[in-house]
């Protein structure tokens, strides 16, 4: 059985439905880092998730190749996350896709080093013919945050935004978004399949004691 990160981590990618509080430590992503619409046909967000999954099977597939990671064990690729913020403002304006600035990621797993991952960037450049230079190695220590599972449409997340905000007043915590701690969401279910309104995506925001 490939090791799912989902399962094996249950309490950082399959949170309940009402808000809680968790300890997030540093993990190691592919990243792009782009700007504007997500929803916009052709535009910089699709093609940075095309991008983003290159490197993601790359590197996953690497056991039929000749280039040996050490430590491998075969897993299941996990789920696209981002990071997202508006420039001047704290939280998120859902009515201002176009001043979205994000970073798209994937997360990799702790065997793989920064010599693997640009291994397999000059690989996936070669096997695709394709420009993966804006693809980038890079970690993050979240820390403290509050999150939720949010079901239904992205543009009705406000609703448990909400809900994360009234549960930090309730237990003595707030946000904090400082010093590049930023909205986070990962998506679990495939937009192509699913309808909207089953949509799971877990919200997250960092916070300090009040």
């Amino acid at each position: 059985m490939a090791f799912d990160y989902k399962k094996e981590y249950k309490e950082y990618y399959m949170p309940k439905n009402k808000p809680e509080i968790v300890d997030i430590p540093e993990m190691n992503f592919i990243a792009v880092r782009g700007s504007g619409d997500p929803n916009e046909e052709g535009g910089d967000y699709k093609k940075a998730i095309g991008l983003l999954y290159g490197i993601a099977f790359t590197i996953k597939m690497s056991k039929k190749g000749n280039h040996e990671i050490k430590g491998y064990f075969d897993y299941v690729v996990p789920p696209l996350e981002g990071f997202w913020w508006q420039e001047g403002i704290e939280g998120m304006d859902y009515t201002r896709k176009a001043d979205f600035q994000w970073i798209s990621v994937i997360r990799l797993p702790d065997f793989v080093t920064k010599e693997d991952f640009e291994w397999a960037i000059a690989e996936a450049e070669k096997k695709k013919k394709q420009d993966f230079s804006k693809v980038e190695f890079m970690t993050v220590t979240e820390g403290m945050c509050v999150q939720c599972m949010h079901i239904g449409a992205f543009d009705e997340e406000p609703e448990t935004v909400a809900a994360m905000d009234r549960y930090l007043e309730e237990t003595g915590y707030e946000n904090d978004f400082s010093g590049g701690r930023l909205h986070h969401e990962i998506y679990l279910s495939d937009a192509r399949r699913v309808p909207p309104e089953k949509w799971k995506t877990v919200i997250r925001h960092p916070v300090k004691k009040a």
